[in-house]
């Protein structure tokens, strides 16, 4: 085992509030990450994506980390090491849903169970304030998370599915 902790499993992570350098810095990051996965998803160009992740955030996070019913966390294992980032905050369809915006673990520490124990305590946090639903989206193709997902119980409520289209001039 080295000092990172790399080849166990956790039993157990923390969540604890960014600082808003942090903030910052995860924004930039997850805005650039949203973006590369709907160009992947939509085939659409990233610059087109760009745009429309930043809009996302925009709206969903109208005062920052201090948007009402939002939580943006880091994930923090035993050892006191940063391994990831949590972004919860209200369904945007149901009220009094709590939503899974995003969840991320740091490349070199994913499928260590880390994924797994996070989710365990956003469920927590969200049963301490009164929340009894959590729901989330995610990219077909991110099988990892899928597995994750209904390992823990999460059910497929609708599948979104969508093919681009050639269009042809007329005469071809």
């Amino acid at each position: 085992m080295t000092a990172t902790g790399e080849g166990r499993v956790p039993t157990s992570v923390t969540l604890r509030p960014m600082s808003a350098t942090e903030f910052q810095e995860w924004q930039a990051r997850s805005i650039r990450s949203y973006a590369d996965d709907l160009a992947k998803a939509t085939g659409r160009p990233r610059e087109v994506e760009q745009d429309r992740a930043r809009q996302q955030f925009a709206e969903l996070l109208p005062a920052g980390m201090g948007t009402d019913g939002t939580w943006i966390l880091l994930i923090v294992d035993e050892a006191g090491v940063k391994v990831g980032t949590v972004w919860v905050g209200p369904h945007p369809e149901r009220a009094g849903v709590a939503f899974l915006y995003d969840l991320e673990i740091v490349h070199e520490r994913r499928g260590l169970g880390i994924g797994r124990a996070a989710m365990m305590a956003v469920e927590s946090l969200v049963k301490e304030a009164g929340g009894t639903e959590i729901g989330l989206s995610v990219f077909g193709f991110n099988e990892p998370a899928r597995r994750l997902y209904d390992s823990l119980g999460y059910r497929v409520v609708s599948t979104l599915m969508t093919k681009t289209i050639e269009s042809k001039l007329p005469g071809e």
